[in-house]
């Protein structure tokens, strides 16, 4: 009898491990599956924090401090950034150390054969770089912003390449550009590249001064032109910018980066494809009160 109790059991044991086995060989496959699909999909851009709606398409602020990324909403995304390349024009054109009181004529060459947007400097008008620089900057306008690249040493294609090299050097790897103005869809990047290429500007003084230009006005001939910042926050009083940009084209929508500084921190912004010609603005008033609220812990001191 034992031992026919002990048969009993073996084969028992037996069809409970068979039946185990497969069971725990099905778990472990599929567990790495799931791992393995985790580490081949991208991470997605934490989308705006609980309490904040953004309008904008894509997003991003940045402690220019710390370094700590306060919000995202699809961060990584490529897309086309209208005038914001202009910063990148504006910084290589420094680089060059180029003669900034030097004549440069608006030529027909100039004139916006893409898009066929409006300019209020015609053609034969004489500029010097930084009075180019600066309408190019403050105003986005964009015959100086080609005037600029024009006469780059090696002229327009080889002022492209330097960008398209800058924006290697400064890690943008979905950074792009294909012109010096924006105009062109091939001027593209993320959120995540641009608060880098922010940052990167607003190490040139020249570039923080003329973004952040409330007027300015040019003479243009017989002709007084009287020109003011694209961005009308700058002349906000609740406002402390240091550094801003303005972007518009029907691809890109309407796109905004600033350095402010904000509930006592410098924060780099970024504000892409807004539909409605007052997104943007409103959409940088919602960060500002969100992060002057209660939300977020005070920044760190130094020290």
């Amino acid at each position: 009898m034992t031992g026919k109790y002990c048969r009993i059991a073996l084969v028992m044991f037996l069809c409970v491990a068979m039946l185990t086995l497969p069971a725990s060989g099905a778990i472990s496959k599929s567990r790495t599956k799931a791992g393995a699909h985790r580490k081949s999909v991208p991470a997605k851009a934490i989308r705006a924090p609980r309490g904040l709606v953004l309008h904008s398409a894509a997003a991003l602020v940045k402690d220019q401090s710390t370094g700590r990324l306060l919000i995202q909403k699809r961060a990584t995304v490529v897309v086309p950034i209208a005038s914001i390349t202009k910063l990148m024009t504006a910084m290589v054109v420094l680089d060059q150390d180029e003669n900034l009181e030097g004549t440069l004529v608006i030529q027909k060459a100039d004139v916006d054969m893409i898009r066929h947007s409006h300019s209020r400097l015609p053609v034969g008008t004489s500029l010097t770089r930084r009075e180019a620089m600066l309408l190019a900057l403050m105003s986005s306008e964009n015959r100086s912003a080609h005037a600029l690249g024009r006469t780059y040493p090696g002229g327009t294609r080889a002022c492209v390449a330097a960008m398209n090299a800058k924006a290697r050097v400064l890690g943008l790897s979905g950074t792009h550009f294909e012109d010096t103005t924006g105009l062109a869809n091939g001027n593209v990047s993320s959120a995540r590249d641009l608060v880098e290429l922010v940052e990167a500007a607003y190490q040139y003084g020249l570039i923080r001064e003329f973004t952040t230009c409330r007027e300015t006005t040019i003479y243009a001939g017989q002709r007084i032109l009287d020109y003011r910042n694209s961005n009308q926050l700058i002349k906000d009083p609740d406002w402390d910018i240091g550094l801003s940009k303005t972007g518009y084209t029907d691809d890109a929508g309407r796109c905004l980066v600033m350095q402010a500084h904000v509930a006592n921190r410098p924060l780099l912004i970024v504000l892409l494809d807004s539909q409605g010609r007052l997104t943007r603005v409103g959409d940088a008033n919602r960060i500002k009160k969100w992060l002057e609220g209660p939300s977020l812990p005070p920044p760190a001191r130094k020290g």
